[in-house]
């Protein structure tokens, strides 16, 4: 019985991970498609950024001064015992103007189901570790959680959860900021075709 358990696991998780790779196009994508891509990225992240605005004021201060921020949009599901999402962002360097488009990756294990979106906006004080996570992405392992300050205590990161000294992040979901983040399995990585 429980090496039936493990071997339909398996199964769906192998399922999951073709899914995830066929849904994206075999073919290159045109001039055009690139920059519509590009535009509705753009789009995604100033809508994120007006709504983290609306519920959180202080982030605009810790967004303005930062050095820089990216902005991504989560879609995923969990069918039974795995799950996984992917997601398209930006990243912007206060300083320069500069952006970088970026995918995101996740997968989870767990008994469950369901389909949940998201937004993350990621706020870098200092400009190493926002090159860093450019040129390196960034990789949450299985057990990874974070904890949002609350009130006062949080000052402009209000709100945020610490990922690193100096690496805030928001989670926007439909009913506004998540006081919790667990990222199992997620990494993030440049955007080879929009780059």
């Amino acid at each position: 019985m429980k090496q039936n358990k493990s071997y339909i696991a398996s199964i769906a998780i192998t399922l999951l991970l073709s899914f995830t790779l066929t849904a994206a196009p075999l073919w290159a994508a045109s001039k055009e498609e690139i920059k519509q891509e590009k535009t509705d990225i753009r789009k995604m992240a100033k809508e994120t950024l007006a709504r983290l605005y609306k519920v959180q004021p202080s982030a605009q201060k810790a967004v303005s001064k930062s050095a820089g921020y990216a902005v991504f949009s989560n879609f995923g599901m969990k069918i039974f015992v795995a799950g996984g999402g992917s997601g398209k962002g930006i990243v912007i360097e206060s300083k320069t103007k500069k952006e970088t488009f970026m995918n995101m990756a996740e997968l989870q294990a767990g008994i469950g189901m369901g389909i949940k979106k998201f937004r993350l906006v990621w706020v870098f004080e200092n400009h190493k570790d926002l090159t860093e996570f450019i040129n390196s992405g960034w990789e949450f392992g299985g057990q990874t959680s974070a904890a949002a300050k609350a009130g006062d205590e949080g000052g402009a990161f209000a709100g945020a959860m610490s990922v690193s000294p100096g690496i805030w992040l928001y989670q926007l979901t439909d009913d506004g900021l998540a006081l919790e983040l667990t990222g199992k399995g997620t990494k993030y990585y440049k955007d080879d075709d929009l780059n």
